[in-house]
Formats: structure tokens, sequence, C-alpha cells
């Protein structure tokens, strides 16, 4: 059975702090990559397949994001619990909007347009991993349904990039988000962890794609070695203010980990000019040697 596509869901809504300092700055979705901006990336690779219908669900730095609605006609969608849940919430916030729909990661890089107006089932895109491999890993069953999923694993396929949902899976998926949502073990899940409890009903195949062909960058680091623009010019004051005050280039500072506050917000980051180590502090400002 085929299902037309009706709209997609863009999840914007997270701090993204393993992106720092680029992320404090700026969200993630919101950033530069190869002379696009990678949220509007994939809303023009969405519209050209005709998938007009498009809900971006903000939260941090929300005004930021506001601009997209005039330029690309979009709906934009507050999660008001993006700081104290995982992604869960998104998809909550959206519950109304869910039938043959597209789950998209706002901070994707698809080097081909990967999206269809008619899709075949309900799928979740992955790479295959050669080797040990921490990512989301996925077995599937004799249907071709996945059966299993499990965090790290060795060649093996694992979740990167988009879902297709269709309305049999939405509406199954949101009746169990909904009975499930106020438990407190629920909070932290992201929302594959709420398919990885369910698979019994979830019933979800694996869309293969070849390795580069989706990118997803969770440091600052790993987005240089995709576009080396970054190396020299990072575009962050953060990184320009410490480069000045160190006395070092921008290239020279590498290796940044976010340094979260009591309350999960980013109180600053670690870095590495050379072999020495670093702290900085965004309220005070202070670089510190560690």
């Amino acid at each position: 059975m085929s299902y037309k596509v009706d709209n997609a869901v863009i999840m914007a809504a997270g701090t993204s702090s393993r992106f720092a300092p680029l992320s404090y700055e700026i969200p993630k979705p919101l950033i530069e990559v190869k002379g696009e901006v990678l949220i509007e990336r994939q809303i023009k690779q969405l519209q050209e397949v005709g998938i007009n219908e498009i809900i971006v669900v903000t939260g941090y730095k929300k005004e930021q994001f506001k601009y997209l609605k005039a330029k690309y006609g979009v709906l934009l969608v507050e999660n008001n619990e993006y700081l104290t849940r995982n992604n869960n919430s998104s998809i909550f916030a959206v519950k109304k909007y869910l039938k043959n729909t597209y789950i998209c990661s706002a901070d994707n890089y698809f080097i081909t347009n990967p999206y269809e107006t008619i899709v075949d089932d309900a799928y979740y895109a992955a790479v295959y991993a050669n080797g040990e491999t921490a990512e989301w890993c996925m077995d599937e069953d004799e249907e071709g349904n996945i059966s299993k999923v499990t965090i790290g694993g060795r060649d093996a396929w694992f979740m990167l990039g988009h879902a297709f949902w269709n309305e049999k899976f939405s509406n199954m998926f949101i009746k169990i988000l909904e009975e499930v949502y106020d438990y407190p073990e629920t909070v932290n899940l992201l929302w594959e962890g709420i398919l990885m409890e369910h698979l019994d009903v979830l019933k979800m195949k694996i869309r293969r794609y070849p390795n580069n062909y989706i990118f997803e960058f969770d440091t600052l680091d790993e987005l240089r070695n995709f576009d080396s623009s970054y190396i020299k010019n990072t575009r962050s004051k953060v990184l320009q203010f410490i480069a000045q005050n160190l006395m070092c280039r921008e290239e020279d500072i590498c290796s940044a980990k976010v340094l979260k506050s009591g309350t999960n917000e980013a109180a600053g980051f670690t870095f590495k000019v050379g072999k020495e180590c670093f702290e900085y502090i965004y309220e005070t400002k202070i670089i510190r040697r560690i």
C-alpha cells in the first residue's frame, strides 16, 4: 500500500547544547552550511516535491525562526516544554497535524533530496556502520519491520535522518504518547525511545541510504570536517573573543564540550588550544585554564 504525503514536521525546538558555542549564539538549524541555512535547505527540498504544509516546532530562541513564516509559508508551533522534556514534547505539541507525515530533524543535511510525494510505508532512514558504533542500531523481522533497537552495536544499520509516519502509525503513536506522557520516565525519552518500547504495535520499516548521503553535525569539529570554511572563520563572537584573549587563531580552538548549569541550560563550555584545556563561562566571560 502506498501513501500520499500530507505534510512534514521539522523539529527545531532543542538547544543543541553539544554544538557549543555556536548554538549559544544561534540555533543550530539556522547556521549556514556550504552557503545555505540548514533548515531552509530542508524546507526547500520538501517544497520541491510538492509538500507545502510544513510545521516547524520551535522553542529555544524561537524568535529567530519567525522569518521562516513569511519567507516560506511554514506554520510555526511552539514547544514550551523544550527545556524540561526530550523531543517527545515536540511530537505532543503537533499531534493534531500528524497524518501521513514526514518527521524531520532541523539539523540534517541531505546531499540529495530524499523526500517523495508518495511513500510505500512508514520508515526510519538509516545508514550502515562498519564496525563499532554508539548510534541507535536496528534489527528487522521477516516482514521487514523494525523488530529491535539497541543503543550501540556493530556492523549494523542505524537511525540517521528523517522518518515517515503513515496515518495508522501516527494514530497509534499519539494514542501511546497520550497514555504515557505524564509518566516521570517519559520526560527524558526521545520519541524513538517510545518507539523502541512499542515495536509490537508501532510498525515501521528501515529505509536504507548510502553513506555520505545524510549528515548530522553534533559538534563544531564535525561541521568543520564537512564545511572547511568554519576552520578559520567560526562565525562565533565567543570564539573570536577567546582567540583574541588567548592570542591564538580561531582554527586553533577545538574539542568544545558543553558545561551544563543546574537548570540544564548551557553555562559554558570546555575546549582545547593545542594540548592545553580551558573553560569559558558565558555569564562572566571568564576564560580559565583547567
